[in-house]
């Protein structure tokens, strides 16, 4: 009998119904169905165009969603063995150039980078208590664009961790055992926007 944890699909657009393969893999989580669907609902007016950072890419699920949906560049971050192995696979079967995988840590990732994106996933295993870091070094290394926006996911029952000065929530939602947020960033360019 497979897994049912063994693949996840793309939902939309030029790659939708094509599956990724989920390798067992501790704390791994693949972003379930109904969720990244909501959520890429919210952001269809940002997506098309957008430099996009999936900070702790698992399956790359959440990464090839916005790829399949016209992203204009994708990093996928991931450092777990079993998980970048599978990512390696799933890039050459789904030939996206616009996807890049960086095999690395991802706060040091967040410090050595120089970009800076329009939507960054953060989907860090839950039990690392890697979300407030994460969020505090985005902003330390400015790897958000003016305006940009932030996704996070964590426990449904967790606080959610203080956010940046200047950023807001823009939207959230509850699934299952699941609570996820759409922040969005500062308009660095207009002093005082709020």
């Amino acid at each position: 009998m497979q897994r049912a944890a063994g693949q996840v699909r793309i939902i939309g657009g030029k790659l939708k119904g094509r599956r990724i393969a989920v390798p067992d893999a501790p704390g791994l989580r693949p972003t379930p169905d109904r969720v990244r669907e909501t959520l890429f609902n919210w952001l269809a007016p940002h997506i098309a165009g957008a430099r996009v950072l999936d900070l702790f890419a698992g399956t790359g699920a959440l990464g090839l969603e916005a790829a399949s949906r016209g992203a204009a560049s994708v990093k996928l971050v991931e450092q777990q063995r079993a998980a970048v192995t599978a990512l390696r696979d799933t890039l050459q079967r789904l030939a996206v150039p616009e996807v890049q995988l960086v095999a690395a840590d991802a706060l040091g990732f967040l410090a050595s980078d120089s970009a800076q994106y329009d939507l960054i996933l953060l989907d860090p295993p839950f039990a690392a208590g890697l979300l407030a870091p994460s969020l505090e070094a985005i902003v330390r290394h400015q790897r958000l664009a003016a305006g940009g926006l932030c996704y996070i996911e964590q426990p449904r029952d967790a606080a959610l961790p203080a956010l940046p000065e200047g950023w807001r929530l823009h939207r959230s939602g509850q699934a299952g055992e699941v609570g996820y947020y759409l922040l969005h960033g500062p308009q660095r360019d207009l002093p005082g926007h709020v």
